[in-house]
């Protein structure tokens, strides 16, 4: 199965992807998981919602170590992890990066953001 990884990272072929970095959700915490997924749609989700204010990038990645369902998504919106979203605390390997892929419309990318924003204010954040 090929796993692809969703940043602002400028990374290269053979850098691992650790946790205990910022997560892209809930200021202040640090993210004690690595995600990822098996769908370049999911991927596509991460790099555009991703922080900071490098440009938008999909890696090719290897797990190194064990990885769960990501419940973040599997347990909440979408039983069954059809978006084949994992997360693990052992880093990942950048084996490649997709070159060529297509974000979500303005609108679209507005409306996840806005969505975000609501259970933020309610004080829900993705990482738990």
């Amino acid at each position: 199965m090929i796993y692809y990884h969703g940043t602002r990272a400028d990374l290269r072929t053979g850098d691992l992807i650790a946790a205990g970095y910022a997560s892209n959700y809930g200021a202040g915490k640090t993210n004690p998981w690595v995600y990822f997924a098996g769908t370049l749609e999911a991927a596509i989700w991460g790099a555009e919602l991703a922080q900071g204010e490098g440009r938008e990038r999909i890696y090719i990645v290897e797990p190194t170590g064990d990885f769960v369902d990501d419940p973040n998504l599997t347990n909440q919106k979408f039983p069954g992890n059809p978006t084949l979203s994992y997360r693990s605390a052992d880093p990942l390997r950048v084996i490649g990066e997709v070159a060529e892929w297509q974000g979500h419309s303005p609108e679209q990318l507005q409306h996840m953001k806005d969505g975000i924003a609501r259970l933020e204010a309610k004080g829900i954040f993705a990482i738990d």
